[in-house]
């Protein structure tokens, strides 16, 4: 894929967020409504884009590839979480504040960003792979990540993973191994809705960015260094890796992309329900948002030519 045409969808994606500031700055769309838009985006629209991305028949991947796609997946997040607890302490990072850069290093926005930018700039068959990245990505949070952010204090809630998104990943899972036949008229609304995903996702990407405050995030010389290291070296790790392991190309490209991504919003949201201070996360969140324009665009460009 050459540069030009990264740049390109990437700058689609761009121009999608733009029309969220604007819509923003003009007040069309408020806090309120930002707040209704963002759970119709997350408990329908992305989980009907995950589902219809097995239903278009454009998916060429077969079992074989799910089953590496699940075990690199799980090699993948459990380098996470041993740099999870590495990195903050080889950072310097303050011991009451080693576990929001633990979950940070774990958990980027493979979902809310992830399911709309590789529906828009990857292969048909990256979506396959980004489903199983958020499956792992929801059965960690909800057990390991909880238990960090609490310090252990909080009990793991196994209910919580049944999420619209996580339920519809795993329904997507099966669909694709027994190569389920949707009736028509059920597949057609759920393409229809899933096409919504992308748009409604950036603008509400735009809107977080025009609320930010920029100047006050980016003086964090730590931070810059997590964007070089996590989103940048460590995508395109994984991706000698996987190249080196002759994994499929599509394979590698979706997996590296996911990696580039900025930080999570579920360690935030998860941080604000038991009150803790969320400065560093909403800090991390913004800027590493604004970077992955270019972290994403330069990893997509990088491993299109290994």
């Amino acid at each position: 894929m050459g540069m030009l045409t990264v740049i390109g969808r990437m700058a689609v994606i761009a121009i999608l967020v733009g029309i969220g500031i604007f819509l923003y700055k003009k007040k069309i769309i408020t806090d309120v409504s930002t707040k209704t838009l963002s759970s119709i985006v997350v408990d329908v629209c992305n989980p009907a884009l995950v589902l219809s991305s097995v239903l278009t028949g454009n998916i060429t991947a077969g079992r074989a590839d799910l089953i590496k796609a699940l075990v690199f997946g799980a090699a993948i997040y459990a380098a996470l979480v041993l740099l999870g607890f590495v990195y903050p302490v080889i950072t310097g990072v303050k011991r009451d504040e080693r576990r929001f850069h633990n979950l940070m290093m774990v958990y980027t926005n493979v979902g809310f960003i992830g399911i709309p930018v590789a529906k828009a700039v990857l292969p048909d068959n990256a979506m396959l792979y980004v489903v199983v990245s958020n499956i792992f990505y929801a059965l960690l949070f909800y057990t390991h990540g909880v238990t960090i952010l609490s310090n252990g204090k909080e009990k793991i809630d196994l209910k919580k993973l049944l999420s619209p998104g996580t339920v519809m990943a795993v329904i997507t899972i099966l669909v694709f191994w027994f190569d389920m036949e949707i009736p028509e008229v059920l597949s057609g609304s759920v393409i229809y809705v899933g096409n919504a995903t992308t748009f409604l996702s950036m603008c509400i990407l735009g809107i977080a960015i025009a609320r930010s405050d920029l100047a006050k995030s980016i003086r964090d010389i730590r931070l810059m260094f997590y964007i070089i290291f996590r989103m940048l070296v460590f995508p395109m790790a994984v991706a000698g890796i996987m190249t080196l392991l002759h994994a499929d190309r599509d394979m590698t490209l979706a997996f590296a992309m996911l990696m580039s991504l900025p930080v999570g919003n579920l360690p935030l949201i998860q941080a604000e329900k038991t009150g803790e201070d969320t400065q560093v996360l909403s800090g991390y969140i913004t800027v590493t948002t604004i970077a992955t324009f270019i972290t994403t665009t330069l990893v997509i460009y990088l491993v299109s030519l290994i």
